[in-house]
């Protein structure tokens, strides 16, 4: 039996793959445990700089595998499965490496908040999405009750999950949900040119980047505190001085991470 996901790093892009296509990638045991073991393998290996998301086959994730969730016997269980696939989450907004969502199809329930949780997000303009819960009986999950207001804004939010409507790619895109719509047959390359600029940006800007602008609850005090202590620290790095050498001598510059 192939594995619930799949995991590829080349030139210093990892691509995990959600492989479960005949049940439009959904969650069950079997694919959150095997992100959180890719998930594992992108912490550790320094030389990811960049992780392309994406789903095996004619979906992006369904969101939640029903027969699974409806074979989950106790309370405590559910709640188990329910914090594993929220960390999952959780994982992609504080690892300091960019994610991008290559959403290659259909995307629904925590699909979409999966795909939120990442940093940018690709999609066909054949992608369709949906905050599905509504119409099983459920809440948002995977995060969705934090990432989808801060995408979207409060009210289109709540639209999208008390109708659990269908939209289509334009749609999601007018609302903030996607950051570039592709042709089919050009996803792939238009995601992966990106993620190599990703690859060739300076990691610890990046990441420094990514960590405090996914951190929302900071007041403007904060911010400015950080940003003085953190730009400091980032105005004496290799990679600062070799960026503004390479500014001078109009090249691009090339990054250590130091």
């Amino acid at each position: 039996m192939e594995d619930a996901v799949l995991y590829v790093v080349k030139d210093g892009i990892a691509t995990i793959t959600l492989n479960r296509p005949k049940s439009l990638n959904s969650m069950n045991d079997a694919l959150i445990d095997g992100l959180h073991v890719v998930l594992d393998k992108v912490e550790q290996d320094t030389t990811v700089k960049c992780v392309v998301l994406t789903g095996t086959g004619k979906a992006f994730c369904a969101g939640g595998d029903l027969p699974y969730l409806e074979s989950i016997a106790t309370n405590a269980e559910k709640r188990a499965f329910i914090a594993k696939v929220g960390n999952v989450a959780k994982r992609i907004t504080t690892i300091e490496k960019p994610f991008i969502a290559m959403v290659n199809g259909v995307t629904a329930g925590a699909g979409v908040n999966l795909m939120l949780a990442c940093d940018l997000v690709y999609a066909t303009n054949k992608a369709k999405f949906a905050q599905s819960f509504a119409k099983v009986g459920l809440i948002p999950d995977c995060g969705g009750l934090y990432f989808l207001p801060k995408t979207c804004g409060i009210l289109k939010a709540k639209e999208l999950m008390f109708t659990a409507d269908l939209i289509d790619a334009e749609t999601a895109e007018k609302y903030n949900m996607v950051n570039h719509l592709c042709e089919d047959d050009k996803l792939g390359e238009t995601t992966y040119i990106m993620a190599q600029r990703l690859v060739n940006s300076a990691p610890l800007s990046i990441g420094l980047i990514k960590k405090y602008l996914n951190n929302t609850a900071l007041t403007l005090d904060e911010v400015l505190a950080f940003e003085e202590s953190a730009q400091a620290l980032l105005m004496g790095t290799k990679d600062c001085q070799e960026g503004i050498k390479a500014f001078k001598e109009k090249r691009n510059p090339i990054f250590s991470g130091k």
